[in-house]
Protein backbone atom coordinates (compact mmCIF):
# COMPACT_ATOMS: atom_id res chain seq x y z
CA UNK A 1 0.00 0.00 0.00
CA UNK A 2 1.62 3.61 -1.13
CA UNK A 3 0.11 6.40 0.89
CA UNK A 4 -0.13 9.47 -0.98
CA UNK A 5 -0.59 13.39 -0.52
CA UNK A 6 -2.82 15.10 -3.38
CA UNK A 7 -1.88 18.62 -4.57
CA UNK A 8 -3.10 21.84 -3.19
CA UNK A 9 -6.35 23.47 -4.04
CA UNK A 10 -6.68 24.66 -7.63
CA UNK A 11 -9.14 27.31 -6.31
CA UNK A 12 -11.89 27.89 -9.11
CA UNK A 13 -11.69 24.76 -11.02
CA UNK A 14 -15.07 23.29 -12.02
CA UNK A 15 -16.20 20.60 -11.25
CA UNK A 16 -16.57 17.85 -13.89
CA UNK A 17 -19.85 16.27 -14.70
CA UNK A 18 -20.68 12.69 -14.13
CA UNK A 19 -23.13 9.95 -14.70
CA UNK A 20 -22.25 7.21 -12.13
CA UNK A 21 -24.46 4.12 -10.72
CA UNK A 22 -25.44 4.35 -6.76
CA UNK A 23 -25.80 1.36 -4.12
CA UNK A 24 -29.26 2.36 -4.06
CA UNK A 25 -29.70 1.61 -7.60
CA UNK A 26 -30.13 5.48 -8.70
CA UNK A 27 -28.10 7.22 -11.25
CA UNK A 28 -25.94 10.45 -9.71
CA UNK A 29 -24.87 13.21 -12.04
CA UNK A 30 -23.57 16.70 -11.07
CA UNK A 31 -26.57 18.01 -11.12
CA UNK A 32 -28.49 16.02 -8.99
CA UNK A 33 -26.12 15.80 -6.20
CA UNK A 34 -25.23 19.66 -5.62
CA UNK A 35 -26.48 21.52 -2.36
CA UNK A 36 -27.49 25.41 -2.92
CA UNK A 37 -24.47 26.34 -1.29
CA UNK A 38 -21.94 23.43 -2.82
CA UNK A 39 -20.75 20.41 -3.24
CA UNK A 40 -18.36 18.08 -1.75
CA UNK A 41 -17.07 14.78 -3.85
CA UNK A 42 -15.05 12.56 -1.88
CA UNK A 43 -13.07 9.60 -3.76
CA UNK A 44 -12.95 7.11 -1.40
CA UNK A 45 -12.97 2.85 -1.02
CA UNK A 46 -13.58 0.23 1.06
CA UNK A 47 -10.60 -1.84 1.78
CA UNK A 48 -8.25 1.48 2.83
CA UNK A 49 -7.03 1.74 6.46
CA UNK A 50 -7.39 5.72 5.86
CA UNK A 51 -10.68 5.93 4.86
CA UNK A 52 -11.77 2.96 6.77
CA UNK A 53 -10.41 5.13 10.05
CA UNK A 54 -12.63 7.83 9.04
CA UNK A 55 -15.76 6.62 8.10
CA UNK A 56 -18.01 7.65 10.88
CA UNK A 57 -16.10 11.20 11.25
CA UNK A 58 -17.34 11.76 7.38
CA UNK A 59 -20.67 10.77 8.27
CA UNK A 60 -21.01 12.91 10.78
CA UNK A 61 -19.51 16.07 8.77
CA UNK A 62 -21.64 15.45 6.06
CA UNK A 63 -24.65 15.30 7.85
CA UNK A 64 -23.81 18.66 9.51
CA UNK A 65 -22.72 20.22 6.62
CA UNK A 66 -26.72 19.31 4.98
CA UNK A 67 -27.84 22.18 7.54
CA UNK A 68 -25.55 24.56 5.33
CA UNK A 69 -26.63 23.57 2.08
CA UNK A 70 -23.89 21.66 1.41
CA UNK A 71 -24.52 18.26 -0.19
CA UNK A 72 -21.99 15.48 -0.84
CA UNK A 73 -21.04 12.22 -2.80
CA UNK A 74 -18.81 9.50 -2.36
CA UNK A 75 -17.31 7.97 -5.99
CA UNK A 76 -15.14 4.77 -5.56
CA UNK A 77 -12.95 4.48 -8.56
CA UNK A 78 -10.62 1.41 -7.45
CA UNK A 79 -10.10 -1.62 -9.46
CA UNK A 80 -11.91 -4.25 -7.35
CA UNK A 81 -9.89 -7.01 -9.22
CA UNK A 82 -7.35 -6.02 -7.17
CA UNK A 83 -9.09 -5.33 -3.93
CA UNK A 84 -12.35 -7.42 -3.82
CA UNK A 85 -12.86 -5.32 -0.77
CA UNK A 86 -14.20 -2.36 -3.18
CA UNK A 87 -16.42 -4.64 -5.04
CA UNK A 88 -19.87 -3.26 -5.81
CA UNK A 89 -21.47 -5.78 -3.76
CA UNK A 90 -19.26 -4.62 -0.84
CA UNK A 91 -19.88 -0.83 -1.57
CA UNK A 92 -23.56 -1.71 -0.68
CA UNK A 93 -22.76 -3.41 2.27
CA UNK A 94 -20.26 -0.24 3.59
CA UNK A 95 -22.79 2.27 2.86
CA UNK A 96 -25.89 0.02 4.70
CA UNK A 97 -23.46 -0.72 7.90
CA UNK A 98 -22.54 3.20 8.13
CA UNK A 99 -25.91 4.49 7.39
CA UNK A 100 -23.77 6.93 4.55
CA UNK A 101 -26.24 9.92 4.43
CA UNK A 102 -24.63 10.55 0.52
CA UNK A 103 -25.02 8.93 -2.66
CA UNK A 104 -22.44 6.27 -2.54
CA UNK A 105 -21.49 5.75 -6.41
CA UNK A 106 -19.15 3.26 -8.25
CA UNK A 107 -16.56 4.86 -11.23
CA UNK A 108 -16.30 1.15 -12.72
CA UNK A 109 -14.43 3.20 -15.94
CA UNK A 110 -12.32 5.28 -13.32
CA UNK A 111 -12.67 8.26 -15.64
CA UNK A 112 -14.28 10.34 -13.25
CA UNK A 113 -11.05 9.78 -10.86
CA UNK A 114 -9.16 11.09 -14.09
CA UNK A 115 -11.44 13.71 -14.79
CA UNK A 116 -11.04 15.17 -11.31
CA UNK A 117 -7.28 14.26 -10.89
CA UNK A 118 -8.20 12.34 -7.39
CA UNK A 119 -4.51 10.20 -6.61
CA UNK A 120 -5.49 8.55 -3.68
CA UNK A 121 -8.19 7.29 -0.86
CA UNK A 122 -9.95 9.76 0.80
CA UNK A 123 -9.62 12.79 -1.63
CA UNK A 124 -11.61 15.66 -0.97
CA UNK A 125 -13.03 18.03 -3.40
CA UNK A 126 -14.68 21.56 -1.70
CA UNK A 127 -17.05 23.40 -4.26
CA UNK A 128 -19.05 26.05 -3.97
CA UNK A 129 -22.21 27.69 -4.80
CA UNK A 130 -20.85 28.21 -8.72
CA UNK A 131 -18.98 24.49 -8.41
CA UNK A 132 -15.70 25.84 -8.14
CA UNK A 133 -13.13 23.94 -6.26
CA UNK A 134 -12.29 25.80 -2.98
CA UNK A 135 -10.94 23.23 -0.65
CA UNK A 136 -8.75 20.07 -1.28
CA UNK A 137 -7.42 18.99 1.71
CA UNK A 138 -7.80 16.76 4.94
CA UNK A 139 -10.60 15.51 6.85
CA UNK A 140 -8.63 16.44 10.17
CA UNK A 141 -5.48 16.51 11.70
CA UNK A 142 -6.16 12.98 12.56
CA UNK A 143 -5.24 10.61 9.73
CA UNK A 144 -5.61 6.91 10.54
CA UNK A 145 -6.15 6.97 14.24
CA UNK A 146 -8.78 9.46 15.71
CA UNK A 147 -7.64 12.25 17.94
CA UNK A 148 -9.66 13.78 20.67
CA UNK A 149 -10.73 17.25 19.44
CA UNK A 150 -9.06 16.74 16.69
CA UNK A 151 -9.17 20.74 14.06
CA UNK A 152 -12.41 19.47 11.72
CA UNK A 153 -10.27 21.17 8.57
CA UNK A 154 -12.92 19.94 6.13
CA UNK A 155 -16.10 20.68 8.08
CA UNK A 156 -14.56 24.09 8.84
CA UNK A 157 -13.96 24.70 5.15
CA UNK A 158 -16.81 24.09 4.00
CA UNK A 159 -18.68 25.91 6.37
CA UNK A 160 -16.44 29.03 5.27
CA UNK A 161 -17.69 27.93 1.35
CA UNK A 162 -21.13 27.78 2.38
CA UNK A 163 -21.34 31.47 4.08
CA UNK A 164 -19.13 33.20 1.55
CA UNK A 165 -18.07 31.15 -1.23
CA UNK A 166 -14.58 30.92 -0.73
CA UNK A 167 -12.22 28.62 1.06
CA UNK A 168 -9.48 29.23 3.19
CA UNK A 169 -5.98 30.04 1.45
CA UNK A 170 -4.13 27.42 3.50
CA UNK A 171 -4.86 23.96 2.95
CA UNK A 172 -3.10 20.98 4.34
CA UNK A 173 -3.38 18.35 2.18
CA UNK A 174 -5.17 15.05 2.42
CA UNK A 175 -3.41 11.28 2.96
CA UNK A 176 -4.29 7.81 1.75
CA UNK A 177 -3.99 4.90 -0.19
CA UNK A 178 -3.00 5.05 -3.60
CA UNK A 179 -5.97 5.07 -6.34
CA UNK A 180 -6.04 1.24 -7.43
CA UNK A 181 -5.71 1.73 -11.34
CA UNK A 182 -6.68 -0.98 -13.69
CA UNK A 183 -4.14 -2.12 -15.58
CA UNK A 184 -4.38 -1.65 -19.32
CA UNK A 185 -2.58 -3.09 -22.20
Amino acid sequence: MVSLHPPVCDFGWKARDFNLPGVDGKRYSLENVRGKNGLLVMFICNHCPYVKSIRERIVRDTLELKQHGINSIAIMSNDPAEYEEDSFENMKEVAKVFNFPFPYVWDETQQIAKDYGAVCTPDFFGFNANLELQYRGRLDASRKDAVADATRDLFDAMVAVAKTGKGPAEQIASMGCSIKWKNVT
